[in-house]
């Protein structure tokens, strides 16, 4: 599988809006997506360190990334200006995870929780997996 996949958690408030904005930039058209509750992250992420994860997870060209790691390798995808986001790369990853981890323990808090996972509408269908 050559696909690059974004594993979100799908009800989430503010990772379903992040796909949201990933699909709106990705102008190239090379990004689909995944819920973590959903069959293709059953199927995928069957390694027992990501049975537990709640953050995002990027599967391309056959490897993983996870939390701060996940999202510079998918801006890293996007066009200007966003790709540049991988100059962060110089701060050490124990800091970026730590801003990420922040942020992740905060976002039902502070963006709210959906009851289900988000649905794209039929023109969108094709950029998600089950």
């Amino acid at each position: 599988m050559q696909e690059n996949i974004v594993f979100f958690d799908g009800v989430c408030n503010l990772c379903s809006g992040v796909v949201q904005w990933l699909i709106k930039h990705d102008k190239k058209g090379v990004l689909f997506y995944a819920p973590l509750q959903g069959e293709t992250a059953k199927e995928l992420l069957m390694d027992e360190k990501w049975q537990k994860i709640d953050s995002i997870v990027f599967y391309t060209e056959g490897k993983f990334y996870s939390k701060s790691n996940a999202v510079l390798k998918i801006s890293s995808l996007l066009g200007f200006p966003y790709s540049s986001a991988v100059l962060l790369y110089i701060f050490p990853r124990f800091l970026r995870d730590f801003v990420y981890d922040w942020v992740a323990k905060n976002r039902y808090q502070w963006f709210g929780k959906k009851s289900e996972c988000w649905l794209p509408d039929v023109n969108l269908m094709a950029k998600f997996k089950p």
